[in-house]
């Protein structure tokens, strides 16, 4: 094998190589020690409160995590990153003025309200976001709430270890009316994958389905019968909200909405929680206007203290964790992995802003 003389100040003849030549193939500029990509993740604690592995995105560049980010540590945590992933950290046009480098967002749910899109499409970002992740466990949720409204649970629950039962005389100790679900009609606002779930176990249950949707007759299972919103609120024993929170969906079931309804109603948002005006909701609970609301979202997250419908009669809150099963989770990492790959790739999938 052919020996290379590597001289410094040495005339070089043919077949030797240079001393400042060698350097230059094997001493790289700070920009070309770079990694190929710096990943930021901005909130990872939501997906990844210590069960699950980042390993998946690990291995697609130099990935740093924090578990939470105020809205006035994004630039000096993601100024070196041209892929910074994000579930509810917002992302407006003036911080993103201050991210010259950033080229992906990957927006860990499948909501994307948090980041300016026409913003990041003006300076060329790609954004994604996550689809069809959680349609399983939301739709669990939404049934884990009419079903505690329906059968009572957490009332006799609580009243069972409050001795109520032990002081009982009967074999069944009834504190409170309950009903079946066959034969009840529910109304589903937003008919896409978690509707569509929504609307299979609903039928699985007996229950008549209506829904509010842009979605033609053709396309929708034959036990769906597609409504406008007056005759859901007018029909529905139970009304689900699975629509997108857009400027006409915001405040959807207000006062005016509610007083439409049956008295016995029950209202389910595992949506959005601006699709519905909090006030009235309470203010209708508390009255005794409709009989009962199952929520998981709320306008505030966490809620104020002061939140109308922490304290309502009737409605019972869980802290927006319909998406957040282990195996939702779990799917969230593996696409949003995808997600990077394929952008790394040049084969962009998911995107939201083209």
């Amino acid at each position: 094998m052919k020996e290379w003389k590597i001289t410094e100040g040495y005339k070089v003849k043919e077949g030797e190589v240079s001393w400042n030549e060698l350097k230059r193939t094997t001493e790289k500029t700070a920009e070309e020690r770079r990694p190929a990509h710096r990943i930021v993740a901005l909130d990872g604690y939501g997906l990844n409160p210590g069960d699950l592995s980042w390993e998946k995105i690990e291995a697609l560049g130099d990935f740093t995590v924090y578990d939470r980010t105020a809205v006035d540590e994004i630039v000096e945590r993601a100024a070196e990153a041209d892929i910074v992933l994000t579930n509810k950290t917002p992302l407006s046009a003036a911080t993103l003025d201050k991210l010259p480098r950033l080229r992906y967002i990957g927006v860990l749910a499948t909501g994307y309200n948090i980041v300016d899109i026409e913003a990041a499409k003006e300076r060329g970002i790609v954004v994604t976001n996550i689809p069809s992740y959680s349609t399983d466990s939301v739709a669990q949720m939404v049934f884990a709430h009419i079903l505690n409204i329906a059968s009572d649970v957490a009332t006799h629950s609580q009243s069972v270890k409050a001795g109520d039962w032990a002081r009982c005389k009967d074999f069944c100790y009834l504190k409170s009316p309950v009903f079946e679900l066959a034969g009840k009609t529910i109304g589903i606002v937003g008919f896409g994958h978690i509707g569509s779930a929504v609307a299979r176990i609903a039928h699985a249950f007996g229950m008549k389905v209506l829904a509010k949707t842009s979605k033609s007759r053709e396309t929708l299972p034959d036990y769906v019968t597609p409504v406008d919103w007056e005759t859901l609120l007018a029909e529905s024993d139970v009304i689900t909200l699975h629509c997108p929170l857009t400027d006409s969906t915001r405040n959807l079931v207000n006062a005016d909405a509610i007083a439409r309804m049956k008295p016995t109603a029950i209202v389910i948002n595992t949506g959005r929680g601006p699709l519905v005006n909090e006030h009235d909701l309470a203010e209708a609970l508390n009255c005794g206007r409709i009989k009962a609301a199952g929520v998981d979202v709320l306008s505030q997250e966490p809620p104020r203290p002061d939140n109308p419908l922490v304290a309502a009669r009737n409605c019972y809150i869980t802290p927006h964790i319909a998406w957040a099963t282990l195996e939702a989770r779990e799917r969230l990492m593996q696409i949003a992995a995808d997600n990077i790959r394929q952008y790394i790739a040049g084969n962009i999938v998911n995107q939201v802003n083209r």
